[in-house]
C-alpha cells in the first residue's frame, strides 16, 4: 500500500506534493491525462492550505476495493475553515483573485470529493480517482 504525504507550509511544498502525486499515480498505471488531472487537483488542494491555513497536508494513499484500484488524497489543514461551502463551491467564486477554479474544479477532475470543514478548526478535502 502507497502511502505518503507531505506537510504543505511553502510554495516549494506544493511543487513536492504535485511530484509524488504524479510518482504514485504512475505507479498505480493511471495515464499521463489521469496523471495531469490528479496533479492538478492536489496544487489546488495545496495552494489552497498554503493561501488560507498557513500550514496542513497532502497526504496520498493507494486504495483497492474488490477488483478496483484508485488514489487517494486527502488535504488536511487546522486553518480557518470555511464559513460558507456552497458559495466556495460555485464556480467562478474567488478569494484570491484566481481563476476561480478552485474546489469546483477539483471536484470536477475526481470521482469522488468530500470535504469537513469547521469555522476556526480547519477543513479536510478527500478526494478519490479511480483506475480504469
Amino acid at each position: 500500500m502507497i502511502d505518503s504525504s507531505v506537510d504543505i507550509q511553502t510554495e516549494w511544498d506544493i511543487v513536492e506534493a504535485r511530484q509524488l502525486g504524479r510518482n504514485e499515480a504512475k505507479k498505480i498505471g493511471f495515464g499521463a491525462v489521469d496523471q495531469a488531472r490528479i496533479t492538478t487537483a492536489i496544487s489546488e488542494l495545496a495552494r489552497n492550505i498554503y493561501l488560507y491555513a498557513e500550514s496542513g497536508s497532502i497526504s496520498i494513499e493507494m486504495i483497492e476495493i474488490e477488483d478496483k484500484k484508485g488514489i487517494v488524497i486527502t488535504a488536511k489543514d487546522e486553518g480557518p475553515g470555511i464559513e460558507d461551502i456552497r458559495l466556495v463551491m460555485q464556480d467562478g467564486y474567488s478569494t484570491s483573485q484566481g481563476l476561480g477554479a478552485g474546489l469546483p474544479g477539483v471536484r470536477r477532475l475526481m470521482d469522488d470529493f468530500e470535504i469537513q470543514t469547521e469555522v476556526d478548526e480547519g477543513t479536510i478535502v478527500k478526494i478519490t480517482k479511480w483506475l480504469r
